[in-house]
């Protein structure tokens, strides 16, 4: 008998999975809001054994009914850079409810919503008591685009050492229910103070460079956070804007521009105390547009299916915080205008872009 089916055994009869998967190495997760990143991450934090058509159980997955039930049906179809497979999850909830009923208990939470639905979240959490019960001793990792999505978690009244914060940079694309596509990889970083104990790190570690992909463990974590803000207020709102694919950033027109958002993101990063060489910042900018240059952001694809963009955490963000230091940020302040002009209106009615025949969006 394998050990995972010896482990299956012990559960059917005990129904607790976190304090067997403890004895057993792993750590029981949550992926709340499992959409592209978030259906990503629970690959990556599942054992390898799940590629074998084995059943993953350590890691339970949140998100939207319709994606949920597919991947129940069919489990979770992932087209690799090179290849594909599917991934049979035993958790797959579309609710709080779900997730109570289920007993299942998870030691992280790691949350991947957009930042305009995290005050539901949290709004979310407080109603289903699950902070007095499964979740009590839970801790959250908050793996989003934009930035201040701690001091709105923060809101829930959780000791400060549970909640911490990542940033990602792969690329992955919803391609329809129950099925993603990772367009490039790219290294994730997490605050070191992920957990008290190094158990936690060792856990994504292991994970993570059993697939082949790299993690690191920042204590200058803010730093970081600062640099992938910056890429992210340039490449998302000019390829929103332009409905262009993100190599757009390195044409020559439109270089004064890139570097005027680069330079009022380091002057207000600067009046933040968070010390950063706007060169470097400009290069790390180009430089993650040559390695994306034919994929579509996260904004642009917001823009062309009519949905919300996050504009107000990243641009808007830095905006915010200007205000606060009397700073006047001409050039993000007009892309968050231009941005918000057209959120809610999809490809069809503005007639400029096509989806299907342009980006292979669906």
């Amino acid at each position: 008998m394998s050990p995972l089916n010896s482990r299956r055994k012990i559960i059917s009869a005990d129904n607790t999975f976190s304090s067997i998967a403890s004895e057993n190495g792993m750590v029981a997760v949550l992926i709340y809001g499992a959409g592209a990143i978030g259906s990503m991450l629970g690959y990556l934090l599942s054992p390898a054994i799940g590629s074998k058509g084995e059943i993953i159980e350590n890691v339970a997955l949140l998100g939207r009914k319709s994606h949920m039930e597919k991947i129940k049906k069919d489990g979770l179809r992932i087209k690799f850079l090179e290849g594909s497979d599917s991934f049979r999850f035993q958790n797959c909830f579309s609710s709080l409810d779900d997730l109570k009923r289920s007993g299942f208990t998870p030691e992280i939470v790691v949350v991947c919503v957009k930042t305009y639905s995290l005050p539901r979240v949290c709004e979310e959490l407080k109603e289903s008591g699950l902070l007095d019960g499964t979740l009590r001793d839970a801790s959250f990792l908050l793996l989003m685009n934009g930035m201040g999505n701690k001091e709105t978690f923060s809101s829930l009244g959780l000791a400060p050492h549970r909640i911490s914060e990542g940033i990602t940079s792969m690329g992955v694309k919803f391609s329809e229910d129950g099925s993603i596509e990772l367009k490039g990889k790219a290294k994730t970083i997490l605050e070191h103070a992920i957990s008290e104990s190094e158990r936690m790190r060792d856990f994504f570690r292991r994970r993570f460079q059993e697939k082949g992909f790299e993690i690191e463990f920042a204590i200058d974590f803010k730093i970081d956070q600062w640099n992938k803000l910056i890429v992210n207020a340039v490449i998302n709102p000019i390829t929103a804007i332009t409905c262009e694919k993100n190599g757009i950033i390195l044409s020559a027109t439109l270089q004064s521009t890139v570097e005027s958002i680069v330079k009022e993101c380091i002057d207000v990063a600067r009046r933040e105390a968070i010390s950063l060489d706007e060169e470097s910042a400009l290069e790390h900018v180009r430089s993650v547009a040559f390695k994306t240059a034919l994929n579509t952001s996260s904004m642009l694809q917001d823009r062309l299916l009519g949905r919300r963009t996050e504009i107000d955490s990243i641009n808007g963000y830095v905006v915010h915080l200007a205000k606060k230091h009397g700073l006047t940020l001409p050039v993000n302040e007009a892309l968050c205008a231009l941005v918000r002009s057209m959120e809610g209106k999809g490809w069809k009615e503005k007639g400029l872009c096509r989806p299907k025949d342009f980006f292979n969006l669906r």
